[in-house]
């Protein structure tokens, strides 16, 4: 590959810098336990809020300084025909009160009684990362990252680097917040998130289930995208017992590429060319040049997990293989997850949009056409992703996602506890890939659908909801605090290393 022949990334030395950069924090919302009873809400929400107020009432010692720690998240609710649904994506985080981070984690809590009304489920649904990488000759799905392939994991980390230099690209990340709306008849609903300037560091990353592990010492590159949007839309059929959820993913171009080993000896691709310290430009090789002829590719990773209180549920490919253990195409199928007595209770469907669009950047700079090609998705192996360290931060956080099932469904606590709080007990992984990237704008809508009973009314309060006590708890889900912190972590531990 290219990039190792190249001089390693030169961004740890930048990134130093940037914890020094303070930018608004927006205010925060106060979320209860009775906002569970109405038919719908949205707020910004400080995950750290109910962190601090369950140590105090649990008496729970918390670190030096954590008074300085927020994560704001935004939290969307809707709660109608018999179907709850809670999404929360990450805004911004801090530890210190004057460094914000913007990173882009989501995930989505559905709650809702199978069609025969006999069984309640909660299916949760985790987007993990973005992930580059490079076909060998002995790639075993081709267009898909494999065992056998350069994998480089893709973490947004947002840091705000616009102050190094005026030649330099813009990097300072922001959040835009899609509001949540609804149709009259409150079945069709649609909320999200977008993440602009993006900066992510790419690590170097295994998914040998034998030997899952990242190179976690130093990154390979640091990419910067114009945006990464996620716009959900949920549409409620009672005539046909259906919830379908439809994730519209847009990974906008990588606008810079970043490879060094120091400030003094960087180098960067642009859509103008090759440039080094200062702006001075190098050559004419573009940033898609660079992608293009090292042949990088682009892939999200997401995991789907299902419950239920009184029965196991698994999950089968079209071939009838077991969807957490294999690694089969489903580009043009679905994955159908069954309770053990035989009912279908979810069903996420990839054929029925296929196909993705990237917009040539090259070609059309205003993004208004594109061309259409064929997303690959499959399941992988759950053991690739949920044994490798580079997710300990994720695994340790989601251990709070129980909490937020005590909510919606107190029925399904206990069990949650041992399920969903596990990436390795997912019903499964799957990865879609985009084989014609070149580094352009992508945006792909896969639909996911839950069987639900006859619908119910739900009635929306009006009435004012009580002061938060400490019975009334909640705490949010997919935080990223502990990679924040761990972040911060290796770079202190970095910078002392150099000493």
């Amino acid at each position: 590959m290219k990039i190792n022949k190249l001089i390693r990334i030169v961004l740890v030395a930048t990134v130093l810098l940037t914890v020094a950069i303070a930018m608004p924090l927006s205010s925060a919302d106060i979320l209860l336990k009775s906002d569970f009873s109405l038919g719908s809400f949205a707020k910004v929400v400080d995950y750290y809020d109910y962190v601090r107020d369950y140590a105090s009432a649990n008496n729970i010692t918390l670190p030096n300084g954590f008074a300085n720690y927020h994560a704001n998240i935004y939290v969307t609710y809707v709660n109608t025909s018999g179907v709850q649904v809670l999404y929360a994506g990450l805004e911004n985080v801090t530890h210190n009160g004057s460094s914000y981070l913007n990173i882009p984690m989501q995930s989505i809590i559905m709650h809702y009684k199978t069609t025969n009304e006999s069984q309640d489920v909660i299916a949760e649904s985790t987007f993990l990362m973005l992930m580059a990488f490079q076909e060998s000759p002995n790639t075993s799905f081709p267009g898909s990252p494999t065992v056998n392939d350069t994998l480089y994991a893709s973490f947004s980390l947002g840091y705000d680097l616009s102050f190094l230099n005026a030649t330099l690209p813009v990097l300072n990340s922001q959040t835009e917040l899609i509001p949540l709306t609804h149709s009259e008849d409150n079945l069709s609903w649609s909320w999200g998130m977008t993440y602009t300037n993006m900066t992510a560091l790419w690590w170097k990353t295994y998914i040998d289930p034998s030997n899952p592990h990242s190179n976690s010492s130093f990154p390979e590159a640091l990419s910067v995208y114009d945006e990464l949007s996620f716009t959900y839309n949920l549409t409620i059929d009672p005539a046909a017992h259906t919830a379908t959820l439809t994730e519209n993913h847009v990974i906008g171009r990588m606008r810079d590429l970043f490879i060094g080993v120091t400030p003094l000896l960087w180098v960067y691709y642009n859509s103008t060319g090759t440039y080094g310290l200062l702006g001075r430009k190098l050559g004419n090789v573009t940033i898609y040049d660079f992608i293009q002829n090292n042949g990088i590719e682009m892939s999200i990773v997401n995991y789907q997990t299902l419950i239920m209180a009184n029965h196991q549920t698994y999950s089968i490919t079209p071939s009838g293989e077991n969807a957490t253990q294999t690694e089969t195409s489903v580009s043009a199928s679905s994955i159908a997850t069954y309770s053990d007595d035989g009912e279908e209770i979810f069903n996420a469907n990839f054929g029925t949009k296929q196909d993705y669009d990237l917009y040539n950047y090259t070609a059309d700079p205003t993004e208004s056409t594109y061309n259409t090609y064929q997303a690959v998705t499959r399941t992988a192996n759950a053991a690739d992703f949920a044994g490798n360290t580079l997710f300990d931060y994720q695994t340790t956080l989601i251990r709070f996602l129980p909490l937020v099932v005590a909510h919606m469904y107190p029925n399904l606590y206990a069990r949650a506890q041992t399920t969903i709080s596990d990436m390795s007990k997912a019903n499964y992984f799957y990865i879609t890939s985009y084989p014609e990237y070149s580094g352009y704008k992508i945006v792909h809508d896969p639909t996911f659908t839950a069987y639900i009973a006859s619908p119910q009314t739900t009635t929306t309060s009006t009435t004012s909801p009580a002061p938060i006590t400490s019975s009334e708890l909640i705490i949010a889900i997919v935080i990223v605090v502990a990679i924040i912190i761990a972040a911060f972590a290796a770079i202190t531990m970095r910078r002392k290393n150099k000493r």
